[in-house]
């Protein structure tokens, strides 16, 4: 690194010589096991090291420890505790309190991405760099409305350490960078040419997988140029639904009695000349008593009753029908370049490609179809009903392979290039100077249901022709349907006929030029000397999502399915400074401040950001420290160029629950309207403005001696102005308790959501309006602890101890400017539908090094989370069946490993994940036997234990 090349080299005091011991302490995968006398000259050496750049400064310096609490994993820590990518990583992470849609969450709008969530923080709010370069944004938006990173396609194998720095850092940073900064750095540097070979498999089934990676390096030109490249591949199988016992079938544990899939299914009104509409249910009209069907899902079709509502033909086990876990193929490709020109100067050189192909299934429950879609209800005379139809299609009617020939596929290509020149000039003075492009590709080859065909199908063979409309409203049609041909398996070649596949392709680039300067010894202080950085960035970035026509709201030419649209781009520039200041020996001030504009085709917006952080150290083993500063979100291109965004999905209608049948909420399992079908619609807002947000943090860091140290740390934020679109469970149980009387009815809140909620001529949920606006404010404090201990065991060998824990301390979330804060935690409700979040998260992991072996156990605790029950009552005092509202215990998994090196060159590892094969199953007795997921998948998984065995060479 060119930084070495510095004159000075100061000496670092004992915090910072066991910080640094503990960050480059034998490791697994490149040292093993060392003697005592190699851990103390490191730590000898630890002293006289030249100043490095670390996350969360401009400037270097020597202190690996600053006002900025930075946590640093290690590329041997990823391996020694069975990590498989750069999301494992960080979805682990003690910080990630919050719940992130993936793999398990069928059907959503970014299944085949990885996300994560700081804090309990929306995924967005986190900024993400690639060796210090900010990373280009997924070009799908999370739940069809968020920009945000997908970290997926970063290959693990290449990784040199991640950084996390947690807390606003926009005055450094800019834009997103509220809930903190997530740098990963690649290698720079091997030794010579490396092979890494991993398979792995689930004792549960499925999700076999391969890695290799390969990395190597020359110089030349007498040893001026330097250069690394690399590749990774990887490939895994998906895991499905029916691998599982948890999630094969409809749930067999709950507080009721399983229920089937309604996968033929007539319902609605009928005697209405003499009941009206408060004769509801279920129409069973098949002659054959689903005799006809009941081959189908393997054999489990069959006659089915639901309490309360009435007869249909169903199974149980078509859960099993979706995948858990996505199948992947990727590879990716890295180089970095290095020529020095001379002494002082260099030029360099990255690029980073990545592709991926993610296949995933989203199950019965989304592969069906209905009359509601074109006809809403239809009159049927000889029931004297409004009433519907609706039919799954199962394996058989698909053909071939059955589900698997229908899976999706997310395939994405995506590329970071990065070139410039950097160096000294003047007294103490350096330079980077750079340009940089990343471009992200996304092209969803989606399986869909073409509108006209599925329903020209259905009504030539079951429907039959429109005979007029009713004789009550004047607004429905009627048919005649033939039931006995509803109640019949499709053909592979019909299922054919009125399907198949679209594709959506979308893309991200963002393109800047940054000019850097750095002075780390402007001028003395009696502290030291004072360090200065500048930098200014200019550029532009875009968005562009564009849906196969068809899937357009205004087109439905697809049934039951519309996309997002939209596109723009902006311009942006930023100036950015910061100022070290060492006043006094043991008290250091760093002020910093940017200034970022972003111009959208004339409209402008603009934002400063500060901080302010302070160091304190008493005595060489003791830093107290602290940072106050301000942060922001710009509006995203998304938020403010995306079209009207439709699409079709189910929710409980609590009003129609509670006016029609008496069930209140936390009392809908044998509603009838528990899962009533909508469409709903989102959009843009050019007229935006940034969120806004003050965060403070403050702390101490101790290590009484080089082989132990102890930071606590507390942070706070004050987050306004945010972007929101309320969730449709949310907005249905707000406009529930505005008409039935418990909130003002003519207060905002409630007037906007009986304006935002729609509903037909018979009353019934219909529409569903959530558009982005600034409204929201939420306020959240937590407190972090990390330690770090290395145990000298003599002959013994040595033990190296790590524990990370976070704690949220209070989360307060306002959706409304008139509305009261809600506690998130102690409302178990809203804390679900806030990312369903842990308020404590821990971490912890011994390695025990002894000659050629080093064993490494770590664990990860999620603490308790509310149980279904909570939310769906929002309240803890609640019970039924035996099933009590409450939490679920804490959650705890292992992962061990064993690696040996069994020459210089040649390294074996197995690795054990999950070693007790922990799953949520004792989740399942607090949900319903209506449930397909039995458990709360966004913080916990079914995956159980998996094994990994790997070899590495190097050559």
């Amino acid at each position: 690194m060119l930084a070495n090349a510095l004159p000075r080299a100061p000496r670092r005091s004992r915090l910072t010589a066991a910080l640094l011991t503990a960050l480059v302490m034998p490791l697994p995968g490149l040292a093993l096991a060392q003697s005592s006398d190699a851990s103390a000259e490191t730590a000898s050496n630890a002293s006289t090291l030249d100043r490095v750049t670390v996350t969360g400064s401009l400037i270097p310096q020597t202190d690996i420890e600053t006002y900025a609490p930075v946590t640093t994993i290690t590329a041997e820590d990823i391996q020694a505790r069975g990590f498989t990518s750069v999301a494992d990583v960080l979805q682990q992470a003690s910080i990630s309190t919050g719940g992130v849609q993936g793999g398990q969450t069928s059907a959503s709008f970014t299944q085949g991405a990885e996300a994560v969530s700081m804090f309990s923080l929306d995924p967005g709010y986190t900024k993400y760099l690639i060796n210090g370069r900010p990373m280009a944004n997924y070009p799908a938006l999370y739940n069809g409305s968020d920009v945000f990173n997908n970290v997926s396609g970063i290959p693990v194998d290449l990784v040199e350490r991640i950084e996390i720095l947690p807390g606003g850092q926009s005055s450094l940073y800019g834009s997103d960078a509220i809930a903190g900064v997530i740098n990963v750095i690649l290698k720079d540097r091997v030794d010579g040419p490396s092979l890494a070979i991993r398979g792995g498999t689930y004792t549960e089934g499925g999700g076999n997988s391969f890695r290799a990676s390969f990395a190597d390096g020359f110089e030349a030109a007498d040893g001026r140029l330097n250069v690394l490249y690399g590749l990774q591949y990887e490939t895994r199988n998906a895991i499905w639904g029916y691998q599982r016992d948890l999630t094969d079938s409809y749930n067999t544990d709950g507080y009721s009695a399983p229920i089937a899939s309604r996968d033929f299914l007539v319902y609605g009104y009928t005697d209405i000349a003499n009941q009206g509409l408060g004769n509801f249910g279920y129409v069973f009209a098949d002659p054959a008593n689903c005799a006809n069907v009941e081959g189908l899902f393997g054999g489990n079709e069959g006659f089915q009753s639901r309490p309360g509502s009435g007869d249909y033909c169903g199974t149980f086990v078509s859960p099993g029908y979706r995948t858990l876990r996505n199948a992947k193929d990727s590879g990716q490709f890295y180089t970095n370049i290095e020529f020095d020109l001379n002494d002082n100067h260099q030029l360099y050189a990255q690029y980073l490609f990545s592709h991926e192909e993610v296949d995933y299934a989203t199950g019965s429950n989304y592969t069906w179809w209905g009359t509601g879609s074109k006809w809403g209800y239809y009159y049927d005379p000889d029931l004297d009903g409004l009433v519907n139809l609706q039919r799954a299609f199962a394996p058989e009617d698909i053909g071939g392979n059955g589900y698997d020939e229908i899976t999706n596929q997310d395939r994405t290509n995506s590329y970071m290039v990065s070139f410039g020149a950097k160096g000294f000039f003047g007294e103490g003075w350096d330079y980077d100077i750079g340009a940089t492009r990343t471009q992200y590709r996304l092209k969803e080859h989606s399986w869909v249901r073409f509108a006209d065909p599925i329903n020209d199908w259905f009504q030539e063979n079951v429907l039959g022709p429109q005979l007029g409309v009713d004789p009550y409203y004047g607004a429905y049609p009627v048919f005649s349907p033939d039931y006995a041909a509803f109640y019949q398996p499709i053909s592979p070649e019909d299922f054919a006929s009125f399907t198949g596949f679209v594709n959506n392709s979308s893309k991200t680039w963002d393109n800047m030029l940054r000019a850097a300067v750095t002075n780390a010894a402007l001028f003395g202080l009696p502290g030291g000397d004072a360090g200065l950085a500048v930098v200014v960035e200019g550029g532009n970035q875009g968005w562009d999502y564009s849906p196969d026509y068809r899937l357009l709201p205004d087109v439905a030419g697809i049934w039951g399915t519309t996309a997002v649209s939209g596109g723009g781009h902006r311009t942006r520039y930023a100036v950015t400074s910061e100022l070290r200041l060492p006043l006094w020996d043991p008290l250091t001030v760093t002020l910093s401040g940017r200034y970022d504009e972003f111009d959208a085709y004339g409209n402008t917006v603009d934002k400063p950001t500060y901080s302010v952080g302070i160091e304190y150290r008493p005595i060489d083993s003791l830093l107290f420290r602290g940072k106050y500063g301000t942060a922001f979100r710009a509006p995203t291109l998304s938020d403010t160029f995306q079209g009207p965004s439709g699409y079709y999905s189910t929710a409980t209608d609590y009003w129609a629950c509670f006016d029609q049948e008496g069930f209140a909420p936390g009392e809908t399992d044998d509603c009838s309207f528990d899962s009533t079908q909508y469409f709903g619609t989102q959009e843009g807002n050019a007229e935006l403005e940034p969120i806004e947000a003050d965060v403070w943090n403050a702390g101490v860091v101790w290590a009484p001696t080089n082989n132990f140290s102890l930071a606590v740390d507390y942070y706070s934020w004050d987050i306004r102005n945010e972007v929101d679109t309320q969730s449709t469970d949310q907005l249905l149980l707000q406009e529930y308790r505005c008409r039935s009387g418990q909130e003002d009815i003519n207060s905002a809140s409630c007037q906007q959501a009986l304006e935002w909620v729609g509903r037909g001529p018979t009353g019934l949920l219909s529409t569903v309006y959530t558009p982005k606006v600034n409204v929201a404010q939420q306020t959240l404090e937590a407190a972090t602890v990390t330690v770090n201990y290395m145990l000298d065991i003599g002959r013994y060998g040595s033990l190296r101890f790590n524990g990370n824990y976070t704690n949220m301390l209070s989360h307060f979330v306002q959706p409304l400017p008139t509305d009261d804060k809600i506690d998130l935690l102690r409302d178990p409700y809203y804390m679900w539908i806030y990312d369903a979040y842990a308020k404590t998260r821990a971490d912890a992991s011994v390695a025990w090094d002894i000659s050629n072996w080093t064993t490494t156990l770590y664990v990860n605790r999620i603490g308790s989370t509310p149980n279904y029950l909570a939310y769906s009552a929002g309240s803890y005092d609640y019970e039924v069946n035996g099933a009590e509202a409450g939490t679920w215990a804490p959650y705890i998994t292992y992962n061990a490993s064993v690696n040996w090196r069994a020459t210089d060159d040649i390294q074996f590892s197995l690795l054990v994940n999950n070693v007790l094969n922990k799953m949520p199953d004792d989740q399942a007795s607090n949900y319903p036997g209506t449930s397909s997921t039995p458990y709360n998948n966004y913080l916990y998984n079914v995956y159980g234990r998996s094994l990994m065995a790997e070899m590495r060479f190097q050559f």
